[in-house]
């Protein structure tokens, strides 16, 4: 979308409610081309997996009571997790995209959907290639119904009818667009579970990055951060999510797409002036480590002796 929509990322196409859609669908047959020649080539003797991993956030409604803020909420969760997911586990674009994007692109006169479609056979070959599902997730949002007029120019956002709210009170510790938001993680499991048929699912991105530059690396929001979003993974679990991984974002500061090395995700601080680029453990390193060590959330006295 950030490629072929706004243009933000790379290759920086301005493709405005149209190039993330065929680049969003070229990746999805091309994921599956990928699964089936490992599957008909190299399991059998490796024994391995091909999976996805797919980022996205979760969409709370405003009002719960409101069945169009839960439309909206739900519209959300479909045009960025489902856009990718449904095809693989149920074969096709999720029906309300289709919905959407088929409507609003009859409303500006077009003769097909700006959504591209699959063929029966890419249904059929598509559809249950992902031995696992790699999840990314860092942030919730708040949502409600939006109506944007048609006569706009057509964009992957306009396409949803809904706007994106935050809590005030919601802890900023990272970027402007990062809220530490624990519960919606639980939510965004259970929701995979209940859609997708429970898959086995490693958590492949969750951390968030520095605001500040803290002189004595004492990232206390960071540790705050990782026991929230932690925790709720283990409720999941507990509600029968079949989640058998974790990986902290990041093990080092890196470069972060378009943000450079200005935002810093790692447990380890590198300095990027010195040509060596040093690295310097973070306060989080130390509580990380006693989560690996314990495998969960260890007893503080057990830990010191």
């Amino acid at each position: 979308e950030k490629g072929y929509e706004t243009g933000e990322h790379a290759p920086g196409l301005k493709l405005g409610g149209c190039g993330a859609y065929k680049a969003a669908h070229h990746i999805i047959k091309t994921h599956a081309k990928v699964w089936h020649s490992y599957n008909n080539t190299w399991r059998r003797e490796q024994r391995g997996m091909v999976g996805i991993s797919l980022t996205s956030g979760w969409g709370e409604p405003v009002d719960p009571h409101s069945q169009t803020d839960r439309d909206a909420a739900e519209r959300y969760i479909q045009f960025h997790l489902g856009w990718f997911a449904n095809p693989i586990y149920r074969g096709d674009y999720p029906e309300v995209m289709k919905n959407y994007v088929g409507k609003k692109s009859a409303q500006q006169g077009l003769g097909t959907s700006r959504l591209p479609t699959f063929s029966v056979q890419e249904k059929t070959y598509i559809k249950g290639t992902s031995d696992f599902l790699g999840i990314g997730h860092f942030t919730t949002r708040y949502v409600l119904q939006k109506n944007f007029p048609f006569l706009q120019v057509s964009s992957y956002h306009t396409d949803h009818d809904l706007a994106e709210l935050v809590d005030p009170n919601w802890p900023a510790p990272g970027p402007k667009w990062l809220y530490s938001v624990p519960w919606g993680f639980r939510r965004l499991l259970n929701f995979i579970k209940t859609q997708y048929g429970n898959p086995l699912i490693y958590v492949t991105e969750n951390g968030v990055s520095d605001t500040v530059q803290c002189p004595q690396l004492c990232d206390e929001w960071r540790i705050q951060y990782l026991k929230g979003y932690i925790n709720e993974i283990l409720k999941a679990l507990n509600d029968g999510v079949n989640v058998k991984g974790y990986t902290a974002w990041s093990l080092l500061d890196k470069f972060e797409w378009n943000k450079g090395f200005s935002e810093r995700f790692g447990l380890y601080h590198i300095d990027f002036k010195n040509k060596n680029k040093p690295r310097y453990p973070k306060a989080s390193v130390d509580y990380y480590k006693k989560i690996i060590s314990a495998n969960g959330f260890p007893n503080q006295r057990e830990v010191m002796a």
